[in-house]
């Protein structure tokens, strides 16, 4: 007789258990909109979800101890004219998140330790180079500032959010729409998925497909997604793969080795209600003294959900094999470093004594004077109308209207300080 070989492995027991009912969030009217992404995003110091709202686009964004029912007049984060596609929180300020929109724009957002007592109406910058909806957003994961975003145009465009400058923009590569970006673990490659069936591994910065035409896959898992789109979810530090399936009920979590079949299967979580949407806490954000080695936040119809994953152990003593040290949220490079050609892993914390997230830190932008920018030096493209360098007469024009608009603020400073005054000496009246 023979005996089956049980692959020995600290993740085959990992259980899943949904958090308490007291310590959801309450009447939330997540996005009805039929849309591929996830619809939240989450960090150690906030939750976001993407909610209804009349007249544009909004998200919500909650501290995470503000569990249980959400007022109904809580302030929303508005400011897109059409709804938002996609929201995520930048790795390196946990006060910054980017929306990415139907209205071709995306904005980003400081959101302060407090809680506003209003919408936020005035994103930090606006970003507009895409000619269709934007539907894919994913931060640099070792680069200050440098945000990634794609868009109905099957266009890719990489940004410095802190000049609001476009660094590289891959616009003839994908031939249809693009469903999925991501970024290695060091950001000096992509990985893209397509409309036209078709995965590509892309080197950004020589604007090169280095592959894409995989032979043949090292694992194959046939399974059941007829409900929707399946959203990955990848833990680098423990191997696992989750997939969630967007109108689902289960979480699917594999275990990726070197040594074939490569691909694991662990064990799938399931619930009765299915999700619209999934967050996905940050590693530096679990509570290490429960061996909790992740959390989703699942969104139901009016609900968030969080569903806690841990290794039973029992000892309390810090489990140093189910964490390693962990990325944490100062970047490795500065955005023109990276342009350069510079790579660099992320910057790693030990997560033993927990992770306390940094006080509220401000995203600073300091746009460029176009009059400043120099062209581009090399062989370009075609030589256009709008190409020609500016001519003295256009620039003493230009120079024209900036001071005529200059006087036409101060003056208008003025008759608002007049205004202020007589204000003042009608309230002292009437007092």
């Amino acid at each position: 007789m023979s005996r089956r070989v049980v692959r020995q492995s600290k993740f085959r027991h990992v259980f899943g258990q949904a958090a308490k009912a007291d310590q959801a969030y309450e009447d939330i009217r997540v996005s009805k909109v039929t849309w591929d992404s996830s619809f939240c995003a989450v960090n150690p110091k906030f939750l976001a979800i993407i909610v209804e709202a009349g007249g544009g686009g909004a998200f919500i964004v909650l501290p995470l101890a503000k569990t249980g029912r959400v007022d109904k007049n809580y302030p929303l984060v508005t400011g897109h004219t059409a709804p938002v596609l996609d929201i995520d929180w930048c790795p390196h300020n946990d006060n910054v998140i980017a929306s990415a929109s139907d209205d071709t724009t995306i904005m980003v957002w400081q959101i302060p330790d407090y809680t506003p007592m209003r919408n936020i109406t005035e994103p930090i910058i606006t970003l507009e180079g895409h000619s269709k909806r934007v539907g894919i957003l994913s931060w640099h994961p070792t680069a200050r500032n440098v945000l990634l975003s794609a868009g109905g145009d099957n266009v890719i465009i990489i940004w410095n959010v802190g000049t609001g400058e476009v660094l590289l923009s891959l616009d003839d590569m994908h031939p249809d729409v693009i469903h999925s970006v991501c970024w290695n673990s060091n950001g000096s490659l992509l990985a893209t998925t397509c409309k036209d069936k078709t995965l590509r591994i892309i080197d950004p910065r020589k604007g090169q497909v280095v592959a894409n035409n995989f032979e043949e896959p090292v694992a194959l898992q046939e399974m059941d997604t007829s409900n929707g789109v399946l959203l990955p979810f990848y833990d680098p530090d423990s191997s696992i793969v989750y997939l969630c399936g967007k109108g689902d009920s289960s979480i699917r979590y594999f275990e990726i080795t070197d040594e074939p079949p490569f691909v694991h299967y662990l064990n799938t979580f399931s619930s009765k209600e299915p999700q619209r949407g999934m967050g996905f806490m940050p590693k530096r954000g679990l509570d290490v003294s429960k061996c909790e080695i992740a959390r989703f936040y699942k969104l139901h119809e009016r609900k968030c959900e969080p569903i806690i994953m841990t290794v039973p152990r029992k000892s309390d003593l810090f489990q140093d094999d189910l964490y390693p040290d962990t990325p944490g949220p100062e970047p490795a490079l500065e955005a023109d470093e990276w342009l350069s050609g510079q790579d660099a892993e992320p910057v790693l914390i030990s997560l033993r004594d927990g992770y306390v997230p940094p006080k509220h830190r401000e995203l600073r932008v300091t746009k460029r004077n176009i009059l400043d920018v120099r062209p581009p030096s090399g062989p370009r493209r075609s030589q256009s109308a709008s190409d020609a360098p500016l001519s003295q007469h256009t620039l003493e024009t230009l120079l024209e209207e900036i001071k005529a608009l200059r006087e036409r603020v101060q003056a208008q400073e003025q008759r608002i300080t007049a205004l202020e005054n007589m204000l003042c000496e009608l309230v002292d009246c009437t007092d």
